[in-house]
């Protein structure tokens, strides 16, 4: 059945572009009201002022535990409650384990595993208040985990496994728990990503691949529903949802593929490229 969304309060970070951007605009044509939590203040006014109405924007970065607080806050001044808390500010680091630099692995922890604990935990007794729904976004990364790619992959693994065992925790409550799983969308973060010559031979070559790009307006549809239906997974394109149930037969088949296209050479291009966040941390 479907829950409407229409006077829903939901909170949103990693809002300012990409699929959180995306997805406030199709929550607010749905009659949501709104939450803008991100980095970039500007981009977060812009957003709130097209959106119109019902819309009021923090800026945050979810590794400031009392930043979230103030934020999570400030939307129940405003709105009197939170129905609906999404989790999606995230970063994407390329490179091998063994050269990556280490600040910017322990930072896509930071900011992909802990700023969804953070958020989540902020935004948590209000939600629950509601019986409402909480949705941290994942990944197909969560399932398969291709090389260059250690940080992004467990800190998405840890997502889902957070998600799982906070559904268990609040099913007693009426409150919904999801899990959001992504092929690569078509962001300014997947493009620059895409910007590395290691990135583009390993996506060329099969070494690194997670399917064709999609649509950032069909991450956006696929949350939407997810939050109407107060959904376990929500994913997009479609392809994701077998890799999901695959996942034991496609890892494997993933490893082999790498071997196969000599990862090597990918790997010594990888060591010669700067380790960075690919944004300061929105999607």
């Amino acid at each position: 059945m479907s829950w409407s969304l229409r006077d829903r309060t939901v909170l949103i970070t990693g809002a300012a572009r990409g699929i959180g951007a995306e997805s406030a605009r199709q929550l607010r044509a749905k009659g949501a009201r709104l939450a803008l939590a991100g980095l970039e203040p500007e981009l977060l006014e812009r957003r709130a002022a097209e959106l119109g109405g019902d819309v009021a924007w923090f800026e945050v970065d979810v590794t400031d535990r009392d930043a979230l607080d103030a934020a999570v806050a400030g939307t129940v001044e405003r709105f009197g409650g939170i129905d609906v808390v999404i989790a999606n500010a995230g970063v994407a680091p390329n490179g091998p384990v063994a050269t990556i630099d280490p600040a910017v692995f322990e930072r896509t922890i930071e900011v992909n595993l802990l700023g969804v604990w953070r958020t989540v935990r902020a935004a948590l007794p209000h939600v629950v208040a509601r019986r409402g729904y909480v949705l941290p976004i994942a990944s197909v990364a969560a399932a398969v985990h291709p090389p260059l790619m250690a940080a992004y992959t467990a800190s998405k693994a840890g997502v889902e496994a957070f998600a799982d065992s906070l559904r268990g925790e609040l099913a007693h409550t009426g409150t919904a728990v999801g899990c959001a799983y992504f092929g690569f969308i078509d962001t300014d973060m997947v493009r620059r990503s895409f910007e590395r010559r290691s990135a583009q031979m390993g996506q060329e070559r099969g070494a690194v691949r997670l399917g064709k790009w999609a649509t950032v307006e069909s991450a956006g549809a696929a949350v939407v529903r997810g939050v109407e239906r107060r959904a376990r997974k929500v994913y997009a394109p479609r392809w994701v949802l077998p890799m999901l149930y695959l996942r034991t037969l496609v890892q494997p088949l993933s490893e082999a593929s790498a071997r196969r296209q000599h990862v090597e050479e990918i790997i010594a291009i990888a060591e010669s490229e700067p380790s960075e966040l690919t944004t300061p941390q929105p999607r």
